[in-house]
């Protein structure tokens, strides 16, 4: 997936961070600077009380950094700045970033023609804290000062399913306790020290409990001087959340607002209702029509609304195709808004505030941020400030392991299974949560660590609890939550499933919670450390919905605990194995997560700059080098023999026994190996490595093991076949009539002798115990790929052709090269002036060039580039009988000969690899010198592998370099086959 530069994403936080930074510290240090000069008197009160240091000092609750710098900025642009809509905050913080893109014409649509703002706030770190104390601010300022537009105190919270309606209910209202909710457990309540100072505080605990309106109640209830509605957002978009359906309701029957409009729907709507059921017109669902029509109403009329959206990526926009598309309730908002002007306000939280566009067809999709961020803590900066729980891939080493399918089952019936793949993952988490339990009783009894399995869905979670009471779990081990048993429960039966669920933390049971997508928002419980995604999915979005369950902190308050937790980050980004694993959140791998968290922890790292210096180059030291003047004199034209279609090869015959024995002693293997699949812990932000475990692995049937063959005879004709064509169209033409498939029976058969009666000396079985392991070890099935791939290339050169084909290409071809003038050469033999190098570890490359440029003898020379000069790669089969290419490093000429050169390392002369790419270089030049001299320029083609020591010990003993080249040619002609030089 791609995104666009931080930078470009966030103008207005980047810019408002800016503005205030200095604000925010004289804050805190002293209570002073704009954000109290400038500022209300009831706002200064309430940000020195927040946020001056000798006030945290008094209170153990205090707002985190990232909580701060959202209040903040939000503050800073609504009540400082004072901008009444969205282009006039860009105005103000960023001009110039309306002038790419389409942002100009995004932030100037009617839809953001009021104040509107976006925290994006990494899951786990506290958004309904910061929604919160944004309430208190506009409830106290609205009474002070009731004329000044930029405050109401009426309030219109939005969530986007049951649990997060529920979760704000609590925040507001107070938790369930025996069929009431009492405010005293109320998150304002709670923690009132910190929200509301004591002389405003009877105040605001009045407001909120004579206020609050749950969504059946909006435009019904009676309320003092001011709401607070708590809602869904399907409510004004002309749906219905199933979670939030009686059985008996009909979620077809609510319509839209600005919904295209049927002609005989319309008809039938004209005329009188009949109540019933046959009829569509259950008594409920025309009450629900109305009630819906008066809540609409109802916000349509208010003077003033604060509307907070939670999770807000759900109320914005949906994706067709490239393009984002207004949703049903932004139509519903606009209609809310139109009558209010600035006093109606928009705050949205969200931890992935961006809709994903694109993505059609196997396209990758694109990530299209919403362009009023004013504030950006993302998960690294929440990880690294120990914020949320530090975040693990527990990955399954592929040695010895079986290929492993992480999707159900299905048979053509229908009917489906957890694949193995799944099994595997369901018993990883199960022992990664015992090894957690046994730590932390040791520690705390009280603390319960749990697993969240996430299923594809809701047909899968009963084959997942089955699993589990298979390994011994007891069914108040294990708890089932999602919208399909909410529907089979009823509400009287859903309430005690959802205490349960929402009192996780106090309790040893249930040790495993399984869902779908139910609990993906606003699940905020404390003790989830084990997750196991067995769902596929491709959405970024639900991904990082799906570890945010697990990532807010376990253990709080302990100042013990909280120095071996930042022990443990010091120790991880050292590459250092964790002391212990106190609030860290394990995933156990599927093979979506990787490619996401390595975007969404390197996406967001980018540089900051200033006013433009002297000097300074917008594109760094970067260069575009173009062909010089007479550079025809430097050019090479390369010979390339093309073999026509009429080519035979002959019937392969090949002696299993007669095949070399592995190197790798088998009893030996067998001990490493262990059994079961092992599995590892990796650090997502540093990629540290610890913590392996075991679990009990498959089992390898004999199909399994003829399958194995089949792939393994399949990898190594098909990199027979691709290894030596040169063109598309001849892949294509030898794939249609592929010789070497022809006798993959054949190879089969030879695969399984060799590896019963040849492979270690000695009879050996695949199906006894775990010896299957062996073969799946890389080192093991590369040797058996490599032999046989081997024999099979030097069958090739047992061919007859008819007719040969000589194409040549230039190297000027490639016009045009970019060089770094700080890692580069000026150089005059050459058809550019100035070649590169790596800046790390070129140095040898760097000195070879100097050296082959002042030699009188060589003529010209080129430092090949290997994404620009691909005509220049040659074929070949690594070690593990795997095709591959790769592009020699230079040419040079001399009066009568071409060099292709290759410079490497002392330590990578040995490498195997790179002595197969020497004999498909030395293949190469031998093709090319069959030629007769005029097609060959009447030069010979020689391949030198040129070692550091060689060059090195030749150039401080001033030898030339076209000496010390041919001298390396005489050496290669002696051996008769490439060798390590020098």
């Amino acid at each position: 997936m791609s995104v666009a530069p931080a930078l470009d994403r966030f103008p207005l936080a980047e810019g408002i961070t800016q503005r205030i930074s200095e604000a925010v510290h004289e804050l805190v240090e002293s209570g002073s600077g704009i954000f109290v000069n400038e500022v209300s008197p009831v706002t200064a009160e309430l940000l020195r009380y927040w946020f001056q240091r000798d006030y945290c000092a008094l209170r153990s609750a205090n707002f985190h950094e990232g909580q701060r710098d959202a209040i903040l900025a939000i503050v800073y642009a609504h009540e400082i700045l004072g901008a009444a809509t969205l282009a006039e905050l860009y105005n103000q913080i960023a001009p110039q970033a309306m002038l790419s893109g389409d942002v100009l014409g995004e932030v100037t649509d009617s839809r953001n023609g009021h104040p509107k703002y976006a925290a994006k706030m990494a899951t786990g770190t506290g958004k309904t804290w910061v929604l919160n104390a944004l309430m208190v601010w506009q409830h106290l300022n609205a009474v002070a000062a009731p004329e000044d537009e930029r405050f109401t105190s009426n309030f219109l919270l939005v969530a986007p399913g049951l649990i997060v309606y529920e979760r704000l209910l609590d925040s507001f209202q107070g938790r369930v306790v025996e069929g009431q909710r009492v405010f005293e457990t109320s998150d304002m309540y709670g923690v009132k020290d910190l929200f509301v100072p004591d002389t405003y505080r009877q105040q605001v605990f009045g407001f909120i409990q004579s206020s609050v309106v749950t969504k059946k109640d909006i435009g019904r209830k009676v309320t003092g001087s001011g709401v607070i509605a708590i809602t869904n957002w399907h409510l004004l978009a002309g749906q219905e959340d199933p979670d939030f359906l009686d059985e008996e309701s009909d979620e077809n029957e609510f319509l839209s607002l600005g919904a295209d409009i049927d002609e005989k729907e319309m008809a039938r709507d004209l005329l009188p209702l009949s109540p019933g059921v046959a009829a569509g017109n259950a008594l409920d669902v025309l009450d629900r029509r109305h009630r819906r029509g008066e809540a609409l109403d109802f916000l349509k009329d208010l003077s003033g609304l604060v509307v907070f959206n939670d999770e807000a990526h759900h109320i914005h926009a949906l994706k067709k195709g490239a393009e984002v598309t207004e949703v049903e309730w932004q139509k519903s908002l606009r209609a809310i808004a139109a009558t209010k002007g600035r006093r109606f306000i928009q705050v949205d939280f969200s931890a992935t505030p961006y809709n994903e566009v694109g993505g059609g067809r196997g396209k990758e999709s694109s990530k299209k941020f919403f362009p009023h961020i004013v504030v950006d803590f993302d998960l690294r900066a929440a990880m690294s400030k120990g914020l949320v729980k530090t975040l693990l891939l527990d990955k399954r080493k592929e040695i010895a392991a079986l290929p492993l399918d992480f999707k159900v089952e299905r048979d053509e019936s229908g009917s489906i299974a957890l694949s193995e793949g799944q099994r595997v993952m369901l018993r990883a988490g199960l022992k990664k949560l015992s090894i957690l339990e046994e730590q932390f009783a040791e520690t705390d009894p009280s603390k319960h660590p749990k697993m969240m399995v996430i299923c594809e869905d809701t047909t899968v979670v009963p084959l997942v609890e089955e699993f589990l009471y298979e390994t011994g779990m007891s069914e108040e081990d294990v708890l089932s939550v999602h919208s399909g048993k909410k529907a089979e429960l009823g509400e009287k039966e859903w309430a005690p499933v959802r205490e349960r669920l929402f009192a996780l933390d106090s309790h040893a049971s249930p040790k495993v919670v399984v869902s779908v997508l139910m609990l993906r928002e606003g699940f905020d419980v404390n003790n989830i450390c084990v997750v196991v995604p067995l769902r596929s999915a491709g959405s970024s979005i639900l991904l990082e919905q799906t570890i945010g369950r697990g990532l807010r902190l376990m253990w709080r308050g302990d100042s013990g605990i909280d120095e071996l937790k930042q022990e443990n980050r010091s120790r991880i980004r050292q590459k250092l194995e964790p002391t212990n694993y106190f609030d860290m959140l394990f995933i156990v791998e599927h093979p979506n997560f990787q490619k996401f968290y390595d975007e969404l922890i390197s996406g967001g790292l980018v540089g900051e700059i200033g006013d433009d210096e002297p000097g300074t180059r917008a594109a760094g030291d970067l260069e575009r080098i173009g062909l010089r003047d007479g550079f025809e004199r430097y050019d090479f034209e390369v010979p390339f023999v093309v073999r026509d279609a009429d080519e035979e090869m002959r019937a392969p015959s090949i002696d299993p026994l007669s095949l070399s024995k592995s190197k790798y002693p088998l009893d030996a293997l067998i001990a490493a190996i262990g059994k079961g699949d092992s599995f590892t812990s990796v650090a997502v932000e540093t990629g540290t490595q610890f913590g392996d475990y075991r679990v009990d692995g498959g089992v390898m049937t004999a199909t399994g093991y003829n399958d194995y063959l089949s792939r393994l005879a399949t990898r190594i004709t098909e990199a027979h076949t691709r290894a030596f064509v040169t063109t598309t169209q001849q892949y294509n033409k030898v794939a249609q009539y592929p010789v070497m498939q022809a006798y993959k029976p054949l190879l089969i058969g030879w695969l399984n002798t060799y590896i019963r009666e040849r492979l270690f000396g000695q009879q050996f079985d695949p199906m006894e115990a775990e010896n299957w392991r062996v073969l799946l070890l890389k080192d093991v099935a590369e040797d058996i790929a490599g032999q046989f791939g081997t024999l099979l290339v030097e069958l090739q050169e047992n061919v007859s052709v008819d007719t040969a084909e000589v194409m040549y290409r230039w190297i000027s071809e490639v016009s045009e090269i970019t060089v770094r003038t700080s890692a580069s050469v000026e150089v005059t033999k050459c058809i550019f002036g100035s070649l590169p190098y790596p800046t790390n570890g070129g140095g040898l490359e760097r000195d070879f060039m100097i050296w082959a440029d002042s030699d009188t003898k060589v003529e010209a020379f080129i430092k090949l580039h290997e994404y620009k000069h691909d005509f220049m790669r040659r074929p070949y089969l690594k070690a593990d009988g795997m095709p591959a290419q790769y592009s020699p490093d230079f040419l040079v000429r001399t009066s009568d000969r071409v060099y292709v050169v290759e410079t490497k390392s002392q330590s990578g002369l040995s490498d195997q690899n790179v002595l197969r790419k020497q004999r498909s270089a030395v293949a190469w030049c031998e093709r090319i010198n069959s030629l007769v001299p005029e097609q060959r320029d009447n030069r010979t083609w020689h391949y030198v592998l040129a070692g550091e020591s060689g060059v090195r010990n030749n150039l401080s003993n001033g030898a030339r370099c076209s000496d010390y080249l041919n001298f390396s040619r005489l050496i290669e002609d002696d051996r008769g086959e490439a060798g390590q030089l020098f």
